[in-house]
């Protein structure tokens, strides 16, 4: 999500000014590798894992409602029998279960492979009881109906005017790990999510009058008389999002060879496209510099004049954009944190958020060493590395996480020196690619270069 807080500071070119607070008072959406094992006690593998979905959507004349199918098939990575699994909803996040005259926005229906129970935790998580135990290694499926109603609201999964964005629209699986079943609650204020990198294979049937930007490699054909099929092939990610709507179009490739689609609504103020699609081009090829090459080979910017702040999403970001731009550089730094460098974002946030605002302050050339003006706590107790259950009870100080954030990050660079700094984050991409971070785990890869005991560093920068 953008960054929505007041630290603002001069960049090379441009005052770049997020809006934090205000969005956050609005509810606005502003392990290890490979395997994600989770340090811990037998069994502690993350799973499942190794999920594909395979899904098949037809929509409505506007985008609006979306009905079809949806297998999803994984494996039990625990060495402990898998005897369900949760689909999460989180489209009913901010509905709940409904009412018999509104039902909730996303509904699954007869459901093939296992047995379900009723919706919990506000209708976003679907208890799927398996016919018999999954052993380690072992992979098994379930398939069910799914409708999709795009709630009224200006959303990561809402509307604005004409166009339609479905982020977190699509089920996707629930992680166990050493810590059990995550079944966190939904939250505007940020985001719950939680997932392993998966395959996806998305065929989204609509009228031809749309344009359907979406997650991954995709290809149109036609359809029936007046309508197009979008074909969509994205492997190793977290999730899958599009958006549907009258758009204008254009496509640039970074010198890298990445392929940067653009879609924006006709009243997007048209400076703002244009300085969104080159700091996306540039963001791509030095993030991929920084981090390691982005693996996907496209990603599709969706812009329009009222979305709240920006949402990303492995392969395509949500921008709100002025005359100045939007928050592309930060929601193309989640590419790498959150995306192919995962993390539970309800547990700690600060692990992708903050992440991606130091890039965003490193690209921009941010002066970082007063930034700590900016920074208030709240009360002794207050740590960066808060859960959304704490920062939902503290909405106020949300922003920390993009303020105090890159400043501890920025403090980290000074401690560690540029160059070492550089290649703790290169190494822990890579070690982490398509993996589960912790902040454990990134403390101790701090730590395992430079002499230096950084003890007293986590604990002044509120890093626990």
């Amino acid at each position: 999500m953008s960054p929505s807080a007041a630290w603002s500071s001069l960049s090379g070119r441009r005052l770049f000014v997020v809006l934090l607070v205000l969005l956050v008072a609005a509810g606005a959406p502003v392990g290890d590798a490979g395997s994600a094992v989770a340090p811990g006690a037998s069994g502690a593998a993350a799973t499942p894992d190794r999920a594909r979905y395979d899904v098949t959507l037809r929509s409505d004349a506007d985008g609006g409602h979306w009905t079809g199918h949806q297998r999803v098939s994984f494996r039990n990575a625990s060495d402990r029998p898998l005897r369900e699994v949760y689909l999460r909803l989180w489209g009913n996040g901010e509905d709940g279960c409904g009412t018999s005259d509104a039902p909730s926005p996303v509904v699954v229906s007869r459901v093939r492979g296992g047995t379900p129970d009723r919706p919990t935790v506000d209708c976003t998580a679907l208890r799927i009881a398996l016919p018999e135990p999954l052993g380690h290694g072992e992979r098994a499926s379930v398939a069910f109906d799914v409708s999709l109603t795009v709630p009224g609201r200006n959303a990561r999964f809402g509307r604005e005017g004409d166009f339609r964005f479905l982020g977190n629209a699509l089920p996707v699986l629930a992680v166990h790990d050493a810590k059990g079943w995550h079944l966190d609650p939904y939250v505007a204020l940020g985001e719950s999510f939680y997932a392993l990198a998966s395959d996806f294979r998305v065929r989204l049937d609509h009228p031809s009058a749309l344009e359907v930007p979406a997650t991954g490699r995709t290809r149109t054909s036609p359809g029936a008389a007046g309508r197009t099929v979008t074909l969509s092939t994205a492997d190793r990610v977290r999730d899958f999002a599009w958006a549907a709507g009258p758009f204008r179009t254009a496509t640039d490739t970074t010198p890298g060879g990445v392929r940067v689609r653009s879609y924006w609504a006709p009243d997007t103020p048209a400076a703002g496209v244009r300085l969104n699609r080159k700091d996306a081009v540039a963001a791509l090829d030095r993030f991929g510099r920084e981090f390691g090459r982005y693996p996907y080979g496209e990603i599709d910017l969706v812009m329009t004049g009222g979305f709240g702040g920006g949402m990303e999403y492995p392969g395509l970001v949500l921008l709100g954009t002025t005359e100045e731009g939007g928050a592309t550089v930060h929601e193309i730094a989640h590419q790498w944190w959150y995306g192919i460098v995962g993390n539970d974002q309800y547990a700690s946030p600060w692990l992708d958020e903050s992440f991606a605002q130091y890039a965003n302050a490193r690209y921009y050339g941010w002066e970082t060493r007063d930034c700590w003006s900016d920074v208030h706590w709240p009360d002794d107790g207050t740590a960066l590395t808060g859960s959304m259950a704490y920062w939902s009870q503290h909405r106020g100080a949300y922003h920390l996480v993009y303020t105090a954030g890159p400043c501890a990050l920025s403090d980290l660079e000074r401690t560690l020196g540029a160059d070492t700094m550089a290649r703790l984050l290169r190494q822990y991409a890579r070690d982490h690619w398509y993996g589960v971070s912790t902040t454990a785990g990134f403390k101790r890869a701090a730590q395992s270069l430079t002499d230096q005991d950084l003890g007293p560093f986590w604990e002044s920068h509120r890093i626990r």
